[in-house]
């Protein structure tokens, strides 16, 4: 019997033929391709500007650098997320003020969202984890009365929208990535989209070293080398051509799981709004019996993955604060087998293993 990884994507003969036509015609470094790949992009979001870069955490850092952020600024952002929404604040010198979550969903709770704003408060940080809206509503209104920037967080978020649009394309910017456990992927990557046409200007002179014309050179503002390939582009343009139907996967993996749900009484689902537009590219439960229950299903050959630890245990923060919604996520959660690559008959196989372990309690 095969080993069932926690994600499976795919990649193709799609994508070897466009990496073959780049190398070709000497497409290799970030040049027509990038550029072809980012209008794409754009198109797909709706968006004028789109700037492609080395990772979704790039994009982040990026992002926080076209706002001006840097020491003594703050940065707020909810204490459930991957650690680079913290990170990338954290490298410009700023400080991160945690925001717990709801009970409910790991998103930011936006009415604990005030009273973390102080007079250094510079940038809110709303994070669309597995594709759930954070409340962006809200965000905006609080962010006008303070006079503060949006940066949202939709490295988990391609293509998943709220009432109100796209996610990621409702503030200042927004930050996207294209690594291997996203909705599509180029390996690496990531990218920031923004309407704002001098944040635009800022995003790209600053990924190559603050330099607008490589020709004739000019060093006019402060940047590094964060430069995309044309390489991976090429990936990113077939994963595009392919996007209905890597779509149409995770909702089919998300709806075979949520209909199983009510046999587990051990599991509690943690839900994603597919109705309203939100994409879960992650399947996601809370178990008391997490460990055993990995265990179980690794001795079945079932890969599974818990959650990553709450923000505030990072020791380097120095938070003494206690977020009691994010500890029941960072304690009991679990992602299943998914992704665009899995096999449905993958699922049910962890279906009646899940099956099995309740029968075993």
């Amino acid at each position: 019997m095969n080993k069932i990884s926690w994600w499976r994507t795919d990649f193709g003969k799609d994508e070897v033929r466009k990496i073959r036509e780049s190398i070709l015609h000497e497409h290799v470094s970030q040049g027509p391709v990038t550029a072809e790949f980012e209008a794409s992009l754009a198109e797909v979001l709706g968006v004028p500007y789109v700037v492609a870069t080395t990772s979704g955490s790039m994009a982040l850092l990026m992002a926080l650098l076209a706002a001006g952020i840097g020491p003594g600024d703050e940065v707020v952002v909810p204490n459930r997320t991957w650690i680079a929404t913290a990170h990338a604040p954290l490298l410009l010198g700023a400080k991160v003020a945690l925001v717990d979550v709801e009970s409910e969903y790991p998103i930011m709770d936006v009415t604990q969202l005030e009273r973390k704003i102080t007079p250094r408060t510079k940038v809110i940080m709303p994070v669309h984890l597995n594709g759930r809206a954070a409340g962006m509503e809200e965000v905006s209104k609080i962010a006008a009365c303070h006079q503060l920037r949006i940066i949202e967080d939709a490295t988990q978020a391609f293509c998943s929208r709220n009432t109100k649009g796209l996610l990621g394309t409702q503030s200042d910017a927004g930050c996207f990535s294209l690594a291997i456990a996203k909705l599509i992927s180029t390996g690496q990557g990531g990218f920031v989209v923004t309407r704002d046409k001098q944040v635009y200007k800022r995003l790209k002179m600053m990924r190559t070293h603050g330099v607008d014309d490589v020709i004739d050179v000019s060093y006019t503002d402060m940047g590094f080398n964060f430069r995309f390939t044309d390489i991976q582009a090429s990936i990113g343009i077939a994963q595009l051509s392919n996007l209905p139907k890597r779509i149409a996967k995770i909702k089919a993996i998300y709806t075979r799981y949520r209909d199983a749900m009510h046999e587990f009484p051990f599991l509690k689902f943690i839900p994603v709004d597919i109705v309203r537009g939100e994409l879960p590219i992650y399947i996601e439960v809370l178990c008391p019996e997490r460990k055993k229950l990995m265990q179980f299903l690794a001795d079945r050959d079932i890969q599974t993955r818990p959650f990553y630890p709450d923000l505030n245990h990072a020791a380097y923060f120095g938070s003494k604060e206690r977020f009691p919604n994010s500890e029941v996520f960072g304690e009991q959660g679990l992602f299943l087998p998914c992704g665009p690559g899995q096999p449905l008959e993958n699922v049910d196989r962890v279906i009646e293993a899940l099956r099995a372990f309740g029968d075993s309690l």
